[in-house]
């Protein structure tokens, strides 16, 4: 099985990453067209040259390695792709392929964690309007994605991992609970700059206090990214 978890930056998918590759019968792979979407856009990311010296630029190779057999003869291929990357001009029909799984966040969150890292936010960096034309793709391929939102697995990890195996038919796994502290070997060249908080972790973070205040801003921003989010919330 190749599960795809479509995410906006800032939205728990590394510990999800993690939490699926602690799995015995689970390979990972970390952002596969990260390197892609750097070399057609040209945008200014940190380790931006290294990145896309370590690994394929090419989207539709990446694409056709994607939609191949796991590596290593892995039950389970667990792919962790931001929606952000995937460029209009990218081949989408590995979709077909994949158990497609879409992990939201509260807008609110996700601007507020990545003003931290970067000055400049756009909506199209937050990866909202990619996750719902991807996730509208799913529908026109007849199926039912899922949606999964962070802030249920923060508050309840155990409980939204069992629901979420149980839509992808498999068997939970424990040991999707915790996970060692540190790096991995399957994480990307640019952990270095964005996985601090992870690499300190051994499970998921607590439950989610209170929505945090919104510069003003980011006002307009919150509202358009707003808007998306509860339109995928209903499709939980």
């Amino acid at each position: 099985m190749k599960i795809a978890m479509w995410s906006g930056p800032r939205n728990l998918s590394t510990a999800m990453m993690y939490s699926f590759g602690n799995r015995a019968d689970t390979q990972v792979v970390d952002e596969p067209f990260y390197g892609a979407y750097l070399h057609h856009s040209n945008a200014d990311h940190p380790m931006r040259m290294e990145i896309m010296a370590s690994m394929v630029c090419d989207p539709v190779q990446v694409s056709a390695e994607l939609s191949g057999p796991v590596p290593g003869g892995a039950a389970i291929w667990y792919q962790k792709h931001m929606t952000h990357h995937m460029l209009e001009h990218f081949p989408m029909d590995l979709l077909a392929q994949l158990r497609n799984v879409f992990l939201i966040r509260d807008p609110a969150r996700v601007i507020a964690s990545y003003a931290r890292k970067r000055a400049a936010v756009s909506l199209y960096d937050l990866g909202f309007l990619q996750q719902k034309k991807i996730f509208e793709q799913c529908l026109e391929l007849g199926q039912v994605p899922i949606v999964i939102d962070s802030d249920d697995v923060l508050a309840d990890p155990k409980a939204a991992l069992m629901a979420l195996c149980a839509r992808l038919e498999i068997a939970f796994d424990p040991l999707m609970l915790h996970w060692p502290a540190g790096p991995r070997a399957q994480d990307g060249i640019w952990a270095a700059h964005w996985y601090d908080a992870v690499h300190r972790s051994t499970g998921f973070g607590p439950a989610p206090g209170p929505a945090p205040r919104i510069d003003a801003a980011y006002e307009g921003l919150w509202q358009e990214a707003q808007a998306i989010y509860q339109q995928l919330q209903a499709a939980k």
